[in-house]
């Protein structure tokens, strides 16, 4: 089959033929149709995060069950899936105590599978490897949605929207009312975005450094767009009664974001930090700060979410109308243009692109 595979940090990756073995008991093979092309994946490519290569890219997906393995009990082939790149065990302590997002058994950033076409051993990100024809994963690894939700759609759910509506309605908990800052406008800020505005958040100003944003801020929902530059504090303060925002949620994943956030939220604020960073990227903040600002910064991993109970929920909220994710796609390539689908990330250009296979 073929599939994006990064073969070392910083170089370009590309569309290689790779081999990938049949299931084994308790593990489907699924058909990729739809996969989204994720900040995360940029990150295994440019070094921000350092997975062992040669590997397939790629986790936030949707596709057919093709093929299931002994003792699978969870779906049939011709199910329609999501993918989820962080199945919980459901029995390490985080799991027992309402915090599958932290399952210790979840979320290992490369996961031996497979061979490339040369016989080098190959591994897929966060144990799926999407941006390919084909997956073979455990059965946890897939929840199954209703036929009729578009595959391009359905891939979202995996991830971006997961992440940007859990970040709203299970860290955050925005309230009606309450203002809100979303830091960085790719596909996971514009998800935070429409979910702010679905929760009633009033203003919720949408922030990113690029004034091409700004229709695709207005799009998803947001009621200001602002540029970030070295009006933004005053900008937001003219936008709430000289306090600052209730909430500002990053979405980008460095310390000068989440300073740019930290400086955004009133006191007795709420900083939540969506975007995953460098290990050596490093918050400052004085102690005195913290203590006069009362303000929370807390992370949100995986949108505080159980995708297993949230999944099909977004799921049916796309079918009825009632959540738009129309906004946050701004491309739709083949899989031989994916790797120009990094180019435009690392350049901040648009939102997310969809990676459609036949």
């Amino acid at each position: 089959m073929r599939a994006l595979v990064a073969r070392a940090v910083g170089e370009p990756p590309r569309v290689e033929d790779v081999d990938l073995p049949a299931p084994g008991p308790g593990e489907v093979r699924v058909d990729i149709r739809a996969a989204g092309v994720c900040h995360s994946d940029l990150s295994m490519v440019n070094g921000t995060i350092a997975p062992p290569y040669p590997l397939v890219l790629g986790h936030e997906a949707a596709g057919v069950v093709t093929e299931i393995g002994d003792g699978v009990d969870r779906v049939r082939p011709g199910e329609h899936v999501v993918l989820n790149w962080a199945p919980p065990c459901r029995r390490c302590w985080y799991c027992g105590h309402g915090e599958p997002w932290l399952c210790e058994n979840a979320g290992s950033p490369a996961v031996a599978r497979g061979r490339t076409c040369d016989g080098a051993p190959l591994h897929v990100t966060l144990g799926l490897g999407a941006l390919a024809e084909q997956v073979v994963v455990p059965q946890q690894a897939v929840i199954g949605v209703p036929a009729e939700l578009p595959f391009a759609a359905a891939a979202l759910l995996g991830c971006a929207v997961l992440t940007g509506v859990g970040a709203v309605r299970r860290t955050a908990r925005v309230a009606a009312g309450e203002s809100v800052a979303v830091i960085g406008l790719g596909g996971v800020g514009l998800s935070v975005v429409a979910a702010a505005r679905a929760a009633g958040a009033d203003p919720v100003l949408a922030v990113d450094l690029s004034p091409a944003k700004a229709g695709l801020a207005a799009a998803a929902g947001a009621t200001d767009f602002l540029l970030a530059d070295d009006t933004l504090n005053r900008a937001v303060r003219a936008r709430t009664g000289g306090r600052g925002v209730d909430h500002a949620v990053e979405c980008v994943g460095r310390s000068t974001t989440i300073r740019t956030a930290w400086r955004a939220t009133r006191r007795g604020g709420q900083v939540t930090v969506v975007g995953m960073g460098a290990k050596d990227d490093v918050v400052g903040l004085s102690a005195l700060d913290i203590f006069h600002s009362a303000r929370t910064l807390r992370s949100s991993v995986y949108g505080s979410s159980d995708p297993d109970r949230d999944v099909p929920e977004l799921a049916r909220a796309v079918l009825d109308g009632t959540l738009d994710l129309a906004p946050l796609i701004t491309d739709r390539v083949a899989l031989d243009d994916a790797p120009a689908a990094f180019d435009r990330m690392a350049r901040g250009e648009g939102a997310r692109t969809v990676v459609l296979l036949p």
